[in-house]
């Protein structure tokens, strides 16, 4: 396989803090990977690596053939954009003029595709307003469109959905898709919201305590994550009773909803419950949410 990043024994620490401990990734080319961890598991210390913000104490990483430490890195890492934690745009200034200062900043001969960037991410007819006048999912889009600056074919995207209502989170879902499958970009991101990384992400790597636990594909993860049905109930307290008294594996998912896991009868399971006082109003067959698999995977019930 043909991979874009790798690293190997890869480590950082501050003193007696190591935030990243001989930590190993393979970000495939032309997948959308993301990279999930609890706060403080070191994946935005890994990006700064990545990117020439912080230098490693140990081990090595590989981007694009080239050895982290070797002259090789500098010209590699023309080929990354890049937003670390907020978008790098000057709120003072219009769409358009951020794009031409980051084009200043590469040395790019001419201004040629800043309007097909605009309206790539849909800021095209955004004129003159100045960007501290966008909304947060306006902001996030112009930030993306800045890292797309020189053309990279590997992005790398921080925390892209933080704080962004739905709809804005439906336009970066819609632009990282784009860019990945039209434009054949390469995109690592790392995302507390994992419910909306499934539906983007092609590859998946989970790190704790600064060391990667576990990488696989979609395909592999929807092969090992348990399956269930997913009851809507008009009486969440007797389900409960009468799931546990048949020791079968479920969890509660709101005031009317819980996840049976399992192989079960459904005709059997409808019968109990019915006779237990609670009424099943709908039911689906569904996967094991992501989040759930990761939490079962380095255990506990932090923060992602």
């Amino acid at each position: 396989m043909d991979y874009v990043l790798t690293s190997h024994s890869l480590c950082k620490s501050y003193k007696k803090f190591h935030a990243l401990s001989d930590f190993s990734i393979h970000i495939p080319k032309g997948s959308v990977y993301g990279l999930i961890g609890r706060n403080g598991a070191g994946k935005t210390t890994f990006i700064r690596l990545v990117c020439g913000l912080q230098e490693p104490t140990g081990g090595v990483f590989n981007l694009y053939g080239e050895d982290s430490g070797t002259k090789g890195i500098y010209s590699a890492r023309r080929r990354i954009g890049a937003i670390i934690e907020s978008p790098a745009i000057y709120r003072n200034m219009t769409a358009k003029e951020n794009l031409r200062q980051q084009y200043r900043a590469l040395g790019l001969p001419s201004f040629d595709g800043i309007d097909e960037l605009l309206e790539l991410v849909g800021l095209s007819g955004t004129g003159k307003k100045k960007a501290g006048h966008f909304s947060l999912g306006m902001r996030q889009r112009l930030g993306i469109a800045v890292a797309l600056c020189g053309n990279p074919d590997f992005l790398i995207l921080d925390e892209p959905m933080n704080g962004l209502d739905p709809q804005g989170i439906i336009e970066i879902r819609e632009l990282i898709l784009k860019l990945n499958r039209e434009m054949q970009v390469t995109i690592l991101i790392s995302s507390h919201i994992l419910d909306e990384l499934s539906r983007v992400a092609t590859h998946y790597g989970f790190m704790d305590k600064g060391t990667m636990i576990k990488e696989m594909s979609e395909e592999e993860l929807n092969a090992v994550q348990k399956k269930c049905v997913r009851l809507t109930v008009d009486n969440i307290t007797a389900l409960s009773v009468f799931l546990e008294k048949q020791n079968i594996e479920y969890s509660i998912v709101s005031d009317t909803q819980a996840d049976v896991y399992g192989e079960i009868n459904i005709a059997q399971l409808i019968t109990g419950l019915f006779q237990s006082g609670c009424n099943v109003t709908s039911m689906h067959e569904k996967n094991e949410s992501l989040e759930s698999y990761f939490i079962n995977l380095v255990g506990g019930e932090e923060n992602v």
